[in-house]
C-alpha cells in the first residue's frame, strides 16, 4: 500500500494515487487496480479509460480489473458516486465490475444524485456494469424513498431486497410509514422497482388501510377495529367478510366481524357514539368501559346487558368484576366518567373523594354505587354520608 513510484510526472503521480491526489497511499504494483480507479482516474484527468489503462500498464500496473464489455468513452465527475460501493463501511471502495450491482445500489445512487432509477442503471451499464432485474425498466421518475422500500429490520439486522425479491405484506405497511406515505402508494412503487408482492394493490387499498385517526389520520399495521371494517364495507358496498379478508392479505391482523351488520353497530362502535371514527379500539387487557356501554344503551335505547352482548359478538369483553344495571342511568355514566381506575385496580379514599367532588354526591354514596358496580374498595373506611359541596362550603 506504501509502495513509492520511482516516475516524477504529475500526472503519472495522481493516477498512481489511490486518492488521486499524488500522495500516498499508493497503488501497489503487486496488487489488482480496481476498475473504480480507473473510470475515476478518467473522470478527474479528463482522460479516456482506455487512456488511463494504458498508462497504468506502462507504469508497471499489469493487473488491471476490467468489464466484460468494451471501455465507455468517456466519464464524467457525475458518474463516480454511482460506482461507490453504498454497501462498504470505510472508505470510497468500489464495485467490483465483476459482479451484479444490487438493486439497492441502484436505487441509493439514484436517490443522492436526484436521478430516476432508469437513468442510473442506464448510466452503470454503459459504464461496464452488470444489472439484474432481467431487463425490466425501473420508473423514470426520481424518488428519494426508493432505496427505504427495500430496507427490513435495522442496525447490523438490516438486511435488502434485491432484483425480483418478493415483498412480504407486512414490510409495504412498514416502508409506508418510514416514508410517510400510504401503503397503496408504496406498494405500487415497489411493483414499479421490479419487486413482487403476494397481493395486487387496488385503488380501493388506500381506504381501506386508513386509520381512524386519534393522531389525525394514520395506516393500520395491526388488528383494525371492527367499526372501521363495518363503515369501508357500507361505503364501498362490499361484505365485511370481504374487506376483513382484505386487511389480511394488506398485511393487518383480521378481527371477526359480523356476516350480517346490525343498524346500531357503527353507534356502539364508534367512540362518540354518533356512528363515525374514532372507533372502538378492542382492549385485549381490562375490556370495555361500563360507562361506553351505559351510554350506547341510552343513545340507542337498548339494555346495557343487549349492548354488552352484541359488543361481544363484535369481538370486545366486559371484565368478568363488571356489574351492569338492568337500566341506563346518566348518573352512572357521570359517576364512571370521574374514575380513571380499570376493574383490575383498587379503587381508594382519594379516588372516592375525588369521584364525590366532581359530581357533588356524598362519599358513602359513590363508595356504595362504584361497589355495585363492580369496583373493588378494600380499603375500610367509613365513608361520610355529606355530599362533597356542603363539605366544602
Amino acid at each position: 500500500m506504501y509502495h513509492a513510484p520511482e516516475f516524477t510526472d504529475p500526472d503519472d503521480l495522481r493516477i498512481a494515487s489511490r486518492e488521486l491526489n499524488s500522495r500516498r497511499p499508493w497503488l501497489d504494483p503487486g496488487e489488482q487496480v480496481p476498475y473504480g480507479h480507473v473510470l475515476h482516474a478518467a473522470a478527474q484527468l479528463r482522460w479516456s479509460p482506455a487512456a488511463v489503462v494504458s498508462r497504468l500498464t506502462a507504469l508497471g500496473y499489469a493487473d488491471i480489473e476490467r468489464t466484460e464489455a468494451s471501455l465507455p468513452g468517456t466519464v464524467g465527475l457525475d458518474d463516480i458516486p454511482l460506482i461507490r460501493d453504498v454497501s462498504a463501511r470505510y472508505g470510497p471502495v468500489w464495485l467490483d465490475v465483476g459482479k451484479q450491482v444490487s438493486l439497492r445500489q441502484v436505487l441509493e445512487s439514484a436517490g443522492w444524485a436526484n436521478r430516476a432509477p432508469a437513468d442510473v442503471a442506464r448510466r452503470l451499464t454503459a459504464l461496464g456494469y452488470r444489472l439484474g432485474g432481467e431487463g425490466r425498466p425501473l420508473p423514470e421518475s426520481p424518488h428519494p424513498g426508493d432505496a427505504t422500500l427495500l430496507g427490513t429490520g435495522s442496525g447490523h439486522y438490516r438486511t435488502w431486497l434485491d432484483w425480483g425479491d418478493e415483498v412480504p405484506a407486512f414490510q409495504v405497511l412498514g416502508a409506508a410509514r418510514d416514508l410517510m406515505c400510504s401503503p397503496y402508494a408504496a406498494a405500487c412503487r415497489l411493483i414499479a422497482l421490479g419487486l413482487r408482492l403476494p397481493y395486487t394493490p387496488e385503488p380501493d387499498d388506500e381506504l381501506i388501510l386508513r386509520s381512524s385517526g386519534h393522531h389525525g389520520g394514520s395506516w393500520f399495521y395491526g388488528d383494525p377495529p371492527v367499526g372501521h371494517i363495518l363503515a369501508v364495507a357500507q361505503e364501498l358496498g362490499r361484505p365485511p367478510a370481504d374487506i376483513a379478508a382484505r386487511l389480511t392479505e394488506l398485511g393487518c391482523g383480521r378481527p371477526v366481524v359480523p356476516d350480517t351488520p346490525e343498524a346500531d353497530d357503527l353507534t356502539i362502535l364508534s367512540e362518540n357514539l354518533d356512528g363515525r371514527r374514532p372507533w372502538l379500539v378492542k382492549n385485549t387487557v381490562v375490556g370495555l368501559q361500563s360507562r361506553h356501554i351505559l351510554s350506547a344503551a341510552l343513545a340507542t335505547g337498548r339494555s346495557p346487558a343487549d349492548i354488552a352482548g352484541r359488543l361481544a359478538e363484535l369481538g370486545h369483553w366486559l371484565h368478568e368484576n363488571a356489574n351492569l344495571p338492568a337500566v341506563a342511568d346518566e348518573a352512572d355514566i357521570r359517576l364512571l366518567e370521574t374514575v380513571d381506575r380499570s376493574f383490575l385496580d383498587n379503587v381508594h379514599l382519594e379516588h372516592v373523594l375525588r369521584s364525590a367532588g366532581l359530581t357533588g354526591r356524598s362519599p358513602a354514596d359513590v363508595a356504595s354505587r362504584l361497589t355495585a358496580l363492580g369496583h373493588r374498595l378494600p380499603d375500610e373506611v367509613d365513608y361520610p354520608e355529606v355530599r362533597a359541596s356542603l363539605a366544602t362550603s
